[in-house]
């Protein structure tokens, strides 16, 4: 994997709207064929075809891809969007619990410019059971950084949400 394979990779992905729905297909045996380039048991053609089932509807394929490439190592950013995408794919497929397993770990983990999107993810799966409160809490505690007034307020707000939920 160098440049060259990444830019042609971010300019695949580029054209995903173009394919619509009834061409899906095609834009994931786009995907594939970049994939193939790659050694054999590389954890980026894995971790790129489950993005390419996820991003064309079929999450229940793209959940045995990101485990795959997971379990071969992805690492860095990838590794972080493999897990944010992973519990959104199992919620998505009726298993909201395992992605909040996924997910609440990288609470605690380095921050980076995906956590806003664990808070969003995880806050859809603790929605999903029945934890809106919870997950409310943490969609306020992302989006107060970003307001131009209010930080403050928001942020106690997002923290009373769930020091008031029972035990």
């Amino acid at each position: 994997m160098d440049d060259d394979w990444e830019k042609r990779l971010a300019a695949a992905w580029d054209t995903l709207d173009a394919y619509g729905e009834e061409n899906a297909g095609e834009f994931r045996a786009l995907i594939d064929g970049l994939a193939a380039e790659l050694p054999a048991k590389d954890p980026v053609a894995p971790f790129e075809r489950a993005c390419a089932f996820d991003s064309t509807g079929h999450s229940d394929r793209a959940v045995p891809l990101y485990r795959k490439a997971l379990e071969r190592g992805l690492d860095g950013l990838r590794r972080r969007r493999a897990l944010v995408q992973l519990a959104s794919s199992l919620r998505n497929t009726g298993r909201a619990e395992e992605g909040v397993a996924l997910l609440t770990p990288e609470l605690e983990g380095p921050s980076d410019e995906l956590d806003d999107a664990v808070r969003a993810c995880l806050a859809l799966c603790l929605a999903n059971l029945g934890r809106e409160r919870e997950g409310l809490s943490l969609v306020l505690g992302a989006l107060a950084p970003h307001l131009p007034r209010y930080q403050r307020s928001m942020a106690n707000y997002a923290r009373l949400l769930v020091a008031d939920t029972p035990a």
